[in-house]
């Protein structure tokens, strides 16, 4: 039996598995693996403007992010100005002179994508104006700027279901142009349920903050939903913290492991202009972002949670993976039984994903794996 010490919470496994067929989703042709890219929130809220965004793009080609996969720039909330005579969506001429065409014109010229956002309701968020009432004119404008993705929040609006306000669908598919559709309405109507008919990926929690206890209890919302995530639409736990906040690199491991399995969209939110030289070697890891993007497009899933540990197992296109999450409040060893946790027999190949390391193969004896984790860390595997 082997053992591997690491400080960490996550374990990551690779492992020859059949084939899945992905739930049925919106064809749209978008979303065929989760979305990567940067989301201006997190870090900068309302504080946008057009020198951030070319900085954010010029930052995401010179420090390799886009090369990793990360190919969306997403304008968040307060990049609105005011409608016009013939009820037009404005930008705001103070931080953004040069309009959002030219900025899309701009950030495309990178070889990137540029993302936008807006609401299902008569104001955003920050109160600026809002969707409801003007998809049509809306989405017209999206598509003559240019935009590729479209967050559709759910702030002020008039008390309607969700999904029956969710009309932008229709909108953004008759402009003609492919633009990814995330709905971010927090999980408030089930959206797992039919969010594949309407969107390309749907907020399953509210708000994520950059603190550890918030990332593990969207983390807990996940477990009974990830079967509905696949090819063309998936569940959004909110945009990542890593690189925000006071996150050791062992929780920002953990956090962005977790997101990468859960095949949940990895939507950077630090600025990409000064990243923090430890970020920036985590969340370019390719072999993490390898399971994220995986084909099969199947996220993991609980396979045995208990008061201080869980373990989340799922099939890949040519393998399996595994995540060991110490959740007590103090070193613990948790064993991995792959016949049980992972319904595989045979001879099983480990490879660290973290370390970016064979560890061995299991031939013969007990099918198990040891690992030794402390508290809020990570540790992360793989086999072929």
């Amino acid at each position: 039996m082997e053992k591997y010490s690491s400080i960490s919470t996550v374990i990551l496994l690779f492992i020859i598995t059949t084939s899945f067929i992905g739930v049925l989703s919106l064809e749209n042709g978008l979303g065929r693996t989760p979305p990567m890219g940067w989301n201006s929130w997190n870090r900068f809220g309302c504080q946008i403007d057009e020198d951030l965004i070319k900085g954010t793009a010029d930052a995401l080609v010179s420090f390799g992010f886009a090369d990793a996969g990360y190919k969306y720039l997403n304008l968040d909330d307060c990049w609105e100005g005011e409608r016009n005579q013939e009820g037009f969506i404005t930008y705001d001429k103070n931080t953004f002179p040069n309009g959002i065409k030219a900025l899309a014109d701009y950030v495309h010229s990178k070889g990137l994508l540029v993302g936008i956002y807006s609401d299902a309701g008569f104001l955003t968020c920050a109160r600026r104006a809002g969707s409801l009432g003007y998809e049509e004119k809306d989405a017209q404008t999206f598509a003559s700027w240019g935009i590729d993705y479209l967050k559709y929040d759910n702030c002020n609006n008039d008390g309607s279901p969700e999904k029956q306000r969710y009309t932008m669908r229709d909108a953004l598919n008759a402009t003609g142009r492919p633009i990814f559709y995330s709905i971010c309405e927090w999980g408030t109507s089930r959206p797992y349920l039919w969010g594949s008919k309407v969107g390309n990926s749907w907020r399953t929690t509210g708000d994520i903050r950059a603190e550890w206890m918030s990332v593990t209890s969207i983390l807990k919302r996940q477990q009974r939903i990830t079967h509905y995530a696949g090819p063309g639409g998936w569940n959004d736990p909110d945009m990542l913290q890593v690189g925000n906040g006071h996150f050791s690199i062992d929780e920002q491991k953990s956090h962005f492991s977790l997101w990468a399995a859960l095949k949940a969209p990895l939507l950077l939110g630090f600025d990409i202009r000064t990243p923090p030289e430890d970020t920036i070697k985590l969340v370019l890891n390719p072999e993490i972002i390898a399971i994220n993007q995986d084909p099969l497009g199947k996220s993991v899933a609980i396979a045995q949670s208990s008061r201080f540990f869980d373990i989340w197992t799922g099939p890949l296109i040519d393998g399996h993976v595994a995540l060991l999450f110490n959740r007590a409040e103090k070193p613990l060893t948790i064993t991995l039984d792959f016949s049980y946790h992972c319904q595989l027999e045979g001879e099983i190949h480990v490879r660290d994903l973290w370390e970016r390391a064979d560890i061995g193969n299991f031939t013969k004896g007990p099918k198990t794996w040891d690992s030794s984790l402390e508290t809020d860390g990570w540790h992360s595997s793989g086999n072929t």
